[in-house]
């Protein structure tokens, strides 16, 4: 039975993980042509305007992708046995990574489809299946992804890191409230990685245009943004749920630990920041 394709965003994620090895000056900010290979894409595919003309949208993706895996490996290092992914889409740490997923369970939480299409599309194109990495399918309107997590054999007495990149923009402030209260079920000590990002109001310049044309290409393909937050209204949000230490982190960060000295003059977006938070 065929499987239906992920989403947009998910498809396009990926590609500019890709495009960025293809194109981007080395040194590579992170290497992943894992999706690439799943998606197969159509010939002429780095002449589309979403790739072409987004170049600072493509460095804050590989940025954000090189950040979350270096806390990962950093938690698993000090002795994290459990990665969560919220919101996996076509993230391949896993597969990237199998010293590191051979002793460490890691649970890819996302849609039914797109889960099922990665796992046929990994096979397919020879990509071993790690034995402890476990795919949460959760159909997000409807289910329970904490539920889901529980059953597919999830410990949440144990240290955990949970991120959850690239989905705040689609859930409603109340959703994103009862993720975060859901979070501080976990065992004292596990960290919490989240994105968010800025009003448009805040953007300027390319940045806000950039935005402005992805706000309307998400409500045409019928995943629109829904939530944006400044970073005092984030951190409240977490310290009412109930988590601790948080820490923001933005656009600027991202520069001074990934893109100094670089050749091509590739900079990230403004607009996403990242929540570091502990239970």
């Amino acid at each position: 039975m065929k499987t239906k394709q992920p989403d947009q965003t998910a498809l396009r994620v990926a590609l500019w993980r890709a495009l960025h090895v293809l194109i981007d000056d080395k040194p590579h900010i992170i290497e992943d042509m894992v999706g690439y290979t799943l998606i197969h894409p159509e010939k002429d595919w780095q002449e589309r305007p979403d790739m072409k003309y987004t170049g600072r949208l493509r460095a804050s993706i590989v940025a954000r992708a090189r950040f979350i895996e270096d806390l990962a490996k950093e938690q698993i290092a000090n002795g994290v046995q459990q990665y969560v992914l919220l919101g996996a889409g076509l993230d391949s740490f896993a597969i990237r990574n199998r010293a590191i997923a051979s002793q460490v369970d890691i649970y890819e939480i996302d849609r039914p489809d797109t889960l099922a299409w990665k796992e046929t599309k990994l096979v397919e194109n020879g990509y071993a299946i790690p034995p402890k990495l476990h795919f949460v399918p959760v159909d997000f309107e409807t289910s329970s992804w904490w539920i889901a997590l529980l059953k597919k054999g999830f410990d949440y007495t144990q240290p955990t890191f949970v991120s959850c990149t690239g989905v705040t923009l689609y859930l409603t402030k109340e959703a994103i409230r009862d993720m975060l209260q859901k979070m501080t079920l976990l065992a004292t000590g596990s960290t919490i990685a989240i994105t968010f990002y800025l009003p448009v109001e805040q953007l300027e310049g390319e940045d806000k245009n950039l935005m402005e044309i992805s706000m309307k290409g998400a409500a045409a393909s019928g995943t629109p943004f829904v939530s944006f937050f400044t970073p005092e209204e984030m951190v409240n949000l977490a310290k009412d749920a109930g988590l601790k230490n948080m820490q923001t982190l933005s656009t600027k960060d991202m520069i001074n630990l990934y893109f100094k000295n670089r050749t091509d003059n590739l900079i990230p977006a403004d607009g996403e920041f990242f929540l570091i938070a502990k239970t």
